[in-house]
């Protein structure tokens, strides 16, 4: 074993390096066979017949996400690492460009397109995730503040703020940008061809706007108005 150790390269003081690059295939990999909304049901078959099944098994779904993809990675910066979160990106950072960066992009870029790509066929078949949205429209607040508290800063603060800003530090930026931008692209497989496409080049822009920005806040505020617009106009448009 110690020959295997030292022919790999193992290093016991790259410790950090090896946890963060082993979470993102650990953790997407339980999210993928154990949290998403199908799986609901396996969990809690009693609750199969309940009218809101379809909302409940993605709040759930949300819920599993933010477990593995926020408390799980906190805990590591907090108690294994022992750094502070502002190191990964949980802090304001540059405001003013930031704001302004996510200001413009949502308004010039982000609102005509989405609204182009909620008229896609294929993207109408993916969104909204419950489809119970489509008849019950008055469940759209409280489904939408779910997906952005416990979805949407669950994946900023995993991809752009625990790998991204971790790894910078070990692997340099251009490494960091890649491969956050690959993990999270793979998140996408099954999802419409062009939102897996697309979500490269968000995954490189993104990283290289939460490294200028030293914050994850300000992708995070973009990414949001991408999915709860993509949402809103599908159902009320």
């Amino acid at each position: 074993m110690k020959e295997m150790l030292r022919v790999s390269g193992y290093r016991k003081n790259d410790y950090p390096l090896y946890i963060l690059l082993l979470s993102a295939p650990v953790l997407l990999t339980l999210y993928r066979y154990h949290g998403y909304a199908k799986y609901f049901g396996d969990y809690f078959p009693s609750v199969q017949s309940l009218p809101l099944f379809d909302f409940y098994a993605h709040l759930w779904q949300f819920g599993i996400f933010f477990v593995l993809m926020f408390i799980i990675p906190l805990l590591v910066i907090k108690l294994i690492f022992k750094e502070p979160l502002s190191t990964y990106g949980m802090a304001w950072g540059d405001k003013k460009f930031g704001l302004l960066f996510a200001s413009v992009s949502i308004l010039l870029l982000v609102v005509p397109l989405i609204f182009i790509g909620s008229r896609m066929p294929d993207i109408r078949r993916e969104y909204p995730l419950a489809k119970i949205l489509l008849t019950r429209r008055d469940l759209f607040i409280w489904y939408e503040l779910f997906y952005i508290f416990f979805y949407y800063i669950s994946w900023e603060f995993f991809f752009r703020g625990f790998l991204l800003f971790g790894l910078k530090n070990r692997l340099g930026a251009s490494s960091a940008i890649l491969i956050q931008t690959i993990s999270s692209c793979l998140v996408h497989i099954g999802k419409p061809e062009s939102e897996i496409i697309g979500s490269i080049f968000i995954g490189l822009i993104f990283g290289a706007l939460a490294l200028r920005t030293r914050s994850i806040w300000y992708v995070f505020i973009i990414h949001m108005a991408i999915g709860v617009l993509t949402d809103f106009f599908i159902i009320f448009l």
